[in-house]
């Protein structure tokens, strides 16, 4: 498996990267949408497909989003199989009043973030970056 596995190394060398956009969370049970849509992420569920789209292009679908946030990708490769990677930042960034929305890519995390609160997010990143080894 690629990727880093040890918690200590992941959190302690992850450089968290804020990007300026803004998303939102967004369903349908629409496949010519699902199909049209320009989507940062897609999963098909029960109920509906979710998309976490732009907001322009939420907009554009006629898609009524929800949770404005940004986007935050925890740039390290952590495997996918690595333990307590997320948990023990949603932990954190918990003691801090605000949800996260965690998605995983192969290479990275990325962490969705309301877009009032991401300045907060960022900041208690670097200082759980700060406390390993501590």
């Amino acid at each position: 498996m690629s990727g880093e596995m040890d918690l200590d190394t992941l959190i302690g060398s992850m450089e968290p990267v804020l990007h300026p956009e803004h998303y939102v969370f967004a369903t349908t049970t629409d496949a010519d949408v699902v199909a049209h849509a320009k989507a940062k992420m897609v999963f098909h569920e029960t109920e509906g497909t979710t998309l976490i789209v732009l907001q322009e292009e939420a907009e554009r679908l006629g898609l009524d989003g929800e949770f404005l946030c940004q986007m935050i990708t925890l740039n390290i490769h952590s495997s996918l199989e690595a333990v307590g990677f997320m948990a023990r930042i949603a932990t954190h960034l918990s003691k801090l009043d605000m949800g996260v929305n965690p998605v995983a890519g192969f290479y990275h995390d990325h962490l969705f973030i309301q877009v009032d609160k991401v300045q907060t997010a960022m900041d208690g990143l670097q200082d759980l970056i700060g406390s390993v080894g501590k």
